[in-house]
């Protein structure tokens, strides 16, 4: 049954709580993106403890810019788990709860009795969703990892880079944010089988596999064409050209011609400064789509001397009004300043004790008529205490700065 009385932003999962017991990056966006649906998400923090991203940075634990960036609409209560009264208090806030989100070291939470059974005891129809780098069994189910560990392990990393150079990798950290959206519709979809049959579940989900699952064909290609698949930059084996070529400053532009009426449309664009569509559509190399993708090396070049001395942004719009599909490459600061995703309300203004009123990029998704407020920043720690103790689980004042005094409210 919802919580009638939560303090989630409203929306589809309105009246759903969620206790995190999460760190870093992958559990946390995984309670992000339940706040972002309109559940309560609470996240289970301690001063002796804390969550490595409100210390990135060295700077005010309540104002680290990895944390604020990820909690959004996240209530922060303070217990210092490793004291049984501090287990205690968090066995009762999962008596209230709906969802356990976890990732932290595995056998943690089973050491601490909260393990999947140990939760069963205290609520029968409780949701826990455990994220590990490779779950929760298996030979390996013992190994903490982190991002680079999970795409290196999950074949991504040995796909990412141009042809003949060593696996470049990512800066992003999509091991995090894949396992993280994986969890939080793993729980959604636990949500629906409860609503059905009054069952909880535990979900055991593996970082790797999350990851593994973003290969696509290349998974099986060996066992196809008997060639282990490389990195191949933005090589596409039915479009051609079809990549990232240099413009005017640092700026690029993104192309993919995947038609004879997009090859010629290019040819006569890059043409209009008297270079282009002689030196392109007249060129034998380039004649066919076969011999284009057999000269892609030299295509790409050619045309990178065409549009090194243009305006991206200005070349993609003349491209797409010829019917070539072309979009300036956006880097971070064209994506904060992007009229159309400003304009579709990608960005949420919320705020916070710290840092006022800012923006955030906000949920991908619009639900209508009863879409979630996202208008809170990320908490102060221990911020929601007096809620969490004094409404959810109706402790007397007393009792709670006896907590606080003793350190296990921490």
């Amino acid at each position: 049954m919802p919580h009638p009385a939560t303090r989630g932003p409203g929306g589809p999962l309105a009246g759903v709580r969620v206790l995190e017991i999460t760190k870093v990056w992958a559990g946390p966006y995984a309670g992000k993106m339940l706040a972002h649906l309109g559940a309560e998400v609470i996240k289970v923090e301690s001063m002796s403890n804390l969550d490595e991203m409100r210390a990135y940075g060295g700077v005010d634990i309540n104002a680290a810019p990895y944390f604020t960036s990820i909690n959004q609409e996240i209530l922060s209560v303070q217990v210092n788990m490793k004291t049984p009264e501090g287990l205690d208090l968090v066995k009762q806030m999962v008596a209230q709860s709906d969802i356990v989100i976890d990732n932290i070291r595995p056998g943690a939470m089973e050491r601490s009795t909260l393990g999947y059974e140990d939760l069963r005891k205290i609520k029968p129809d409780i949701i826990q969703c455990s994220i590990k780098m490779w779950g929760n069994e298996g030979p390996l189910g013992y190994q903490t990892g982190y991002a680079p560990s999970f795409a290196s392990l999950s074949g991504l990393t040995a796909l990412v880079g141009h042809e003949g150079e060593t696996p470049k990798g990512m800066n992003i950290r999509y091991g995090d944010s894949s396992s993280g959206a994986c969890a939080a519709l793993a729980c959604i979809a636990a949500l629906h089988h409860r609503e059905a049959t009054g069952e909880g579940q535990y979900i055991d989900l593996a970082a790797v596999e999350s990851m593994t699952s973003l290969l696509g064909d290349s998974l099986f290609s060996y066992s196809v064409t008997g060639e282990v698949p490389q990195p191949d930059g933005n090589f596409h084996p039915e479009m051609c050209p079809h990549g990232a070529y240099p413009c005017q400053l640092t700026d690029w532009i993104s192309l993919a011609v995947g038609t004879e009426d997009e090859w010629r449309a290019l040819c006569q664009v890059l043409g209009e400064d008297g270079l282009g569509e002689d030196s392109l559509s007249s060129d034998p190399r380039f004649a066919t789509l076969t011999q284009r993708l057999e000269n892609r090396h030299a295509l790409d070049a050619a045309i990178a001397d065409l549009t090194g001395h243009q305006d991206a942004a200005e070349l993609a719009e003349q491209l797409r009004h010829a019917g070539v599909p072309a979009f300036k490459s956006m880097s971070s600061i064209d994506l904060c300043s992007d009229d159309f995703l400003w304009g579709r309300e990608a960005y949420r203004m919320v705020s916070d004790h710290k840092n006022g009123t800012r923006p955030i990029i906000g949920p991908s998704w619009r639900i209508s008529p009863e879409g979630p407020k996202v208008e809170r920043g990320a908490p102060l720690l221990g911020e929601h205490n007096d809620y969490v103790y004094r409404e959810i689980l109706g402790l007397s004042q007393e009792r709670l700065d006896d907590l606080i005094a003793r350190k296990v409210v921490d």
